[in-house]
């Protein structure tokens, strides 16, 4: 879902780059050192299932593990991804520096956000557990393509058909991250329930 170099406008892109380096200055200061190899692991896992993606007018379609992400990590999601982008691009060409900071906050700030919203669910037990993680899946995915939609539609509303195709592109990948987030959380509950501590 990675938002190619020359498309978004300076002030889109401003705006997008100062909310991601809070986000990160945020991540950073609560990731505890006990769980960097987590993070590492998780940012090693994003940047290996998006390098398969297909090309999308301004954007790609790919999976993103962006429920997962948010599930482990909380706010450690934003430094995450910031790697994992940067690495992409630089290494691949896979969005680019100058939209660094919109790709990142697009990706990780949903993530955040979907793990606030289930929070009770994915500290619960059985069923409720596994529904929230599919939920965390589906609705991270789903807020970060609206997200891209918001910085290419304010860019210019030429962008409003692509941007609607960017979210019905991505209703598939909503809900095989839902499925992915809800098996790995309902494995990992199981073998390493700390793992799924509450974030601050």
């Amino acid at each position: 879902m990675h938002i190619s170099e020359g498309v978004l406008s300076a002030p889109v892109l401003i705006t997008g780059a100062v909310l991601a380096a809070g986000g990160v200055a945020i991540g950073l200061r609560r990731m505890d050192h006990d769980r960097i190899m987590t993070t590492a692991i998780l940012a090693a896992a994003f940047f290996v299932a998006s390098l398969v993606h297909v090309p999308l007018g301004p954007g790609s379609v790919h999976l993103l593990l962006l429920g997962l992400l948010g599930a482990f990590l909380g706010w450690g999601t934003f430094p995450a991804l910031l790697v994992g982008l940067a690495l992409q691009a630089v290494l691949f060409q896979f969005g680019g520096l100058t939209v660094l900071g919109v790709n990142t906050f697009c990706m990780a700030a949903p993530a955040v956000a979907s793990q606030a919203i289930f929070a009770r669910l994915l500290a619960a037990d059985g069923r409720r557990r596994a529904l929230g993680a599919f939920g965390c899946g589906f609705v991270a995915v789903l807020l970060s393509a609206l997200c891209m939609s918001a910085a290419l539609t304010f860019t210019d509303e030429g962008f409003l058909s692509a941007a609607e195709l960017l979210v019905a592109a991505h209703v598939p990948i909503m809900v095989i991250e839902g499925f992915i987030t809800m098996f790995a959380v309902t494995f990992v509950a199981r073998v390493r329930p700390e793992l799924l501590q509450q974030h601050a």
